[in-house]
Formats: structure tokens, sequence, C-alpha cells
């Protein structure tokens, strides 16, 4: 099922669906294409749109007593120099500005070797929390220096709180879309319909405005298309929840 509309602290949310639970996951995405490949049965999916605004007004409408644990899952922008489009982050904490959220999901190499990731790398890293896109290299770098973070996204520190509020699980799983290297071009930025897909005619209308985005577009699309294909292999280390479990931090 998918939903969807368009003082320093550290909190220990690590999770662990070892125990029978019959409440479903609650998984908070930012795209649309990410809360397709995450539903499933044993799931509630929430789409975001990439709005964070959006995101808290739409938690807010559900009770977090009917959840057994929360899962940010999706794709993020690249802080580690070394994370490539397609590589994976498992988040041990997410940082949002002087709250420090702990996290857990943890997969041993079996359930990596299993996974369609071909050679995709599986890391385990911290993930940045903003409220809005971070697009520029230069704006990419000084985050990374400030937090230590591997990676960034717009959900996983609100899906994090809103796990902490509840006193439930939480685990954030995230796919390099673009990576430190590379700088989003704005239209990709501004290109997101309130449902949470792409619009396509918003991004043509831009092109011919503007042509010389064209090449920086496309490396971009290639980016995030090789993240989804990443994203699809991470798909079974959801099913069920049964293969969850904490991480020691």
């Amino acid at each position: 099922m998918i939903l969807g509309a368009g003082a320093a602290a550290t909190v220990d949310n690590s999770i662990d669906f070892n125990s029978i639970d019959p409440r479903p996951v609650l998984i908070v995405t930012g795209l649309v294409q990410e809360a397709r490949i995450a539903a499933g049965p044993g799931m509630i999916v929430i789409c975001s749109s990439s709005d964070p605004a959006q995101l808290r007004a739409l938690l807010a409408t559900l009770d977090p007593s009917s959840f057994r644990g929360v899962i940010s899952f999706g794709v993020a922008g690249g802080l580690d120099p070394s994370l490539k489009s397609g590589d994976v982050v498992v988040a041990t904490e997410v940082l949002a500005g002087d709250t420090r959220f702990l996290a857990g999901l943890a997969l041993n190499e079996e359930m990596i070797a299993s996974a369609a990731l071909k050679r995709r790398r599986v890391v385990r890293g911290g993930l940045a929390g903003v409220e809005q896109v971070i697009a520029a290299t230069a704006c990419k770098a000084a985050l990374h220096s400030e937090t230590g973070a591997a990676a960034v996204d717009m959900e996983s520190h609100i899906a994090a709180a809103y796990a902490s509020a509840a006193g439930i699980p939480f685990a954030a799983l995230r796919v390099i879309s673009d990576p430190a290297s590379r700088s989003l071009p704005a239209l990709a930025k501004s290109a997101i319909k309130p449902n949470g897909d792409i619009d396509l005619r918003k991004v043509l209308r831009g092109l011919v405005r503007n042509p010389t985005t064209l090449r920086a577009l496309v490396s971009t699309g290639i980016d995030f298309n090789r993240a989804l294909r990443s994203l699809r292999g991470c798909r079974s280390f959801l099913i069920g929840g049964e293969d969850l479990a904490t991480v020691d931090i």
C-alpha cells in the first residue's frame, strides 16, 4: 500500500523485527519510483514528493502505534567522494543539526551477495538530513566536512524523528543517485510533481529554453536510473522484515 499527497540529542532507534509482530512496517520515500519499488505485503509506503513539510503533514495523519518500525528507503545525494551512483548506504545514524538518531539495519555478507547489486558497493555510514536539496558540489563537500555523513536526503531525519517520538525502531537504506562530484541541474531539482513523480513536460520546456543543460540532465538521468536499479536490488532487504535486525553501534 502506498500513501502520499503530494538542543543536542542522541536517540537510539535500532531496529529489530525478529520477534513476531503482525503490524506492518512504515516505509518512507521521497519519489514515486522509490515508493513503487518498496510496495508489497507487510509494508505501508508513503511518498513525500521530496517535500519535508508535506512529509511531516502526512506522518501526522498516521497512528504510529499501528507500525512495528519505520524505514527510510530511496535514493540520496553522495557526500563521501568515494561513493558512486548506485552504491548503497545502510545508515548507522541520521544527523540533523545538533540531533543524532541511531539507526539499525543489519545485513550480513550472505544477504548482500544475494541482492541484485552486481558491482555496487554496500557501505555502512551516516546520513545527513536536510530541508532543501543540496545540489552544488561545494555544498556537498562542506556538508561532508561538517557531518562526516556518507550521503544526504530530505526524508530520513523526519522519519527518524517520527520513530523516536513514537518509541518504535528506525532504519534507513539509501542508494547514491548524484555522487559528490556531480552538481544537480536546477531543472532536475524543480521537476518533481506533487505526487512525487517526474514532470517530463517541465523538463522538456526547460530544455527548449536552455538547451545547454541537456548534457547535465542526461548525466543526472543516467545516475538516477542506475540508482533505481540498485534500489530494486535492495528490495529483498525489506521483504517481510524478518531479515532486519539490530545493529550494534
